[in-house]
């Protein structure tokens, strides 16, 4: 077999084999196939595409590139969640323990932030002493004791994917959905879970901009997923403004606690009920999505999902008091009120431009060796539909450098756009992919 005879095949619009797929993968991670033919090759699927057979051959070649988490010692069907990313998405942190309070084991991998928000990962760390860098035997030992673990994804996990997304980033050819969606399940089958539910995100401040891709890309997860063996289900969500109300790791930690206490915001608490159904359906705990979101519910109000992060922070070294007393976690040195220079209806907020707002101020990444200061971001006091009179604040802003201020608000009042006339509030679950 030879990569020229693959590349020449897939230029010209043919459909190459599981075998050939499995040749080119796994001889581009071992070094044998040089970057050159590799471009050649994605760039051919740029433009000719794959097909289902195709791309789920892709998928389970990248998964098989490296390790394969086995999680057959953990009790029970094992639930994994994925988020396409966005502004303000703290999900995993509320979303997680409410579904192990209901004894759905949640083994999971997560990574760190690169860009204008922290990852899981960084989030977590608001919690002093918390670490995901456990052992394998840990991670199922908690999962067991506990029912729920996380821990950072480990260099062996998929490296062809690695490999083949720094390569895809500087030859153009990162927009393809076959590429895209094998890239995402690769990761998410090598980490082992028996059924996936995945948050895909549209919108300004979502990869998918438009939400006929963002219902596309839904559509190529969940067969790979359903090709692979596991259960998976996708549900397509607005990322057109920030997701709840607060932007940055330890504010995000704070909105994460509030909702578990039953406190709040109205469209994250949807998503994590939305999300959370489908995944105590997918772990076989309730019948359908309506007799889960009861028991989700039920889980906020009697105080269990709550204990439950408590219990997962001190089980990886953290200090759970911080979960009760929100006033120890990490706190900004300036507290300022961003007001509005506009009255009138917000119509549009650029989403992107509040994550770039909390990158300036250094809530995010901009190289992989970037430190984050966890303390810094914004709280919004308005989203889309809400009136606003002229010096009302928009935003609480939490910095610890008066200069980044001052360039954030700069921009963060850029990113609103007023009418003068009544705008419909935004519609956050644009619908289910099963």
């Amino acid at each position: 077999m030879r990569m020229y005879d693959l590349i020449m095949k897939k230029r010209n619009g043919n459909v190459l084999s599981d075998e050939e797929i499995d040749f080119m993968v796994q001889g581009y991670t071992k070094g044998e196939i040089p970057d050159y033919q590799m471009s050649a090759m994605t760039m051919a699927i740029f433009f000719q595409g794959m097909n289902e057979q195709e791309t789920l051959a892709l998928t389970m070649s990248m998964a098989h590139s490296g390790d394969m988490l086995d999680l057959s010692d953990i009790n029970g069907i094992k639930v994994d969640k994925h988020s396409t990313g966005g502004v303000g998405d703290k999900t995993s942190l509320a979303l997680t323990p409410m579904v192990a309070a209901l004894g759905v084991p949640v083994a999971k991998m997560s990574g760190r932030g690169l860009g204008h928000t922290g990852g899981t990962i960084d989030k977590l760390e608001s919690f002093t002493g918390f670490s995901t860098a456990i052992s394998e035997e840990r991670f199922k030992n908690n999962v067991n004791r506990i029912g729920i673990a996380i821990m950072g994804q480990t260099a062996d996990l998929a490296p062809a994917d690695k490999k083949l997304y720094a390569l895809r980033d500087v030859t153009a050819t990162v927009d393809n959905m076959s590429l895209i969606a094998s890239s995402i399940m690769s990761k998410k089958l090598a980490a082992g879970a028996d059924a996936i539910v995945l948050d895909v995100k549209t919108g300004s401040g979502a990869f998918m901009k438009a939400e006929e891709d963002a219902f596309g890309l839904a559509k190529e997860m969940v067969k790979i997923g359903n090709g692979a063996g596991r259960k998976t289900s996708a549900v397509i969500s607005d990322m057109d403004q920030p997701l709840g109300f607060a932007v940055g790791n330890a504010l995000e930690v704070r909105e994460a606690i509030d909702t578990l206490r039953g406190n709040g915001p109205e469209d994250f608490v949807e998503l994590c009920l939305t999300l959370g159904s489908h995944m105590v359906v997918a772990a076989q705990k309730a019948q359908n999505v309506e007799e889960a979101r009861v028991m989700l519910e039920k889980v906020i109000e009697d105080g269990s999902a709550l204990d439950k992060l408590a219990e997962f922070i001190e089980a990886q070294g953290g200090d759970k008091e911080l979960v009760y007393h929100l006033d120890k976690l990490p706190m900004a040195s300036i507290i300022e009120e961003i007001p509005s220079l506009m009255e009138g209806y917000i119509e549009h907020i650029e989403c992107d431009e509040i994550g770039i707002c909390s990158l300036i101020l250094g809530g995010g990444r901009e190289t992989k060796e970037s430190d984050i200061d966890l303390s810094v971001g914004l709280v919004l006091r308005k989203k889309v539909g809400d009136f606003v009179r002229k010096g009302e604040s928009l935003a609480v802003i939490h910095a610890n450098d008066s200069e980044k201020l001052r360039n954030a608000k700069e921009r963060f009042l850029k990113a609103y756009t007023f009418s003068e006339t009544p705008v419909a509030k935004k519609k956050l679950i644009k619908g289910i992919v099963t």
